[in-house]
């Protein structure tokens, strides 16, 4: 109980002071609505029956704001706060590692809400994506969400450990999301990337939570331009729960609280 209180604490500390970093409000939350408007304006295309480029894209940035919000965010924050010694001071605190990611969760917790609502928000009202009409859909996404947080939660707390230094880590986390993106079949079409594209993909999870998002935001017939013509939701829900375990792993055997 006092290792939950704790972390609850903390995860209020951390909105605090996310909300008071004014730049990494507008990256984390807003960025991902500008893009949105950005591709969706300029791309306009049919792409299958009853379904825009727009649409598609739509669940493709619901999918990366998952990412950006944990991995991204986290494999970025954590490095800095890790050389500005705020890490090391938390130890000789009575807040246990447990309670400290905690609250790190919390903070992914709230800005994939909020980034989540205002893209779906601006999708319906600019780009006419549908809601899910299905008690199923809904449910799928909601599973989808709190897996895929997790997920991404704990593979932002393990590859924080491999930037050098807190100066480096955007140097090093940006570019592996932004080509993971353009792989995963955010920017494009799926299907329509190289093989060897759609192949290295499949091994990460945002392709898989992009494919999830698709099934729950787009009609029923578009399975047919999938890969597998089918959504493979079984396959997507081992891919992320696989990943989620391996984050929590490589985080317990190397995370580091110093740089020394």
């Amino acid at each position: 109980m006092n290792v939950m209180r704790l972390g609850l604490l903390r995860g209020r500390l951390e909105i605090k002071q996310f909300l008071r970093q004014r730049e990494s409000v507008v990256f984390t939350i807003f960025f991902p609505v500008m893009l949105l408007f950005i591709f969706g304006s300029v791309f306009k295309d049919t792409i299958a029956p009853g379904v825009t480029f727009s649409q598609y894209f739509v669940a493709g940035m619901i999918a990366t704001g998952l990412v950006n919000s944990g991995f991204q965010q986290l494999a970025i924050t954590i490095p800095m706060e890790r050389d500005f010694g705020t890490l090391k001071r938390l130890r000789g605190t009575p807040m246990s590692p447990a309670s400290y990611f905690i609250g790190k969760a919390i903070l992914v917790t709230v800005s994939t809400v909020v980034q989540i609502a205002l893209l779906m928000g601006f999708g319906a009202a600019m780009f006419g994506l549908d809601m899910p009409t299905s008690v199923s859909k809904w449910i799928r996404f909601a599973w989808l969400i709190i897996v895929g947080s997790a997920c991404t939660t704990a593979l932002g707390i393990a590859f924080s450990t491999v930037p050098k230094s807190g100066r480096g880590a955007s140097a090093v986390v940006s570019p592996i999301v932004i080509i993971l993106q353009f792989f995963s079949g955010v920017f494009f079409v799926f299907t329509q990337l190289p093989k060897w594209m759609q192949d290295f993909a499949a091994i990460f999870p945002l392709k898989w939570l992009t494919q999830g998002m698709r099934s729950v935001f787009l009609p029923d017939s578009f399975v047919q331009q999938e890969v597998a013509k089918s959504w493979e939701v079984g396959r997507t829900a081992i891919v992320l729960v696989v990943w989620t375990a391996i984050g929590i792993g490589f985080s317990i055997k190397k995370f580091k609280w110093a740089n020394t």
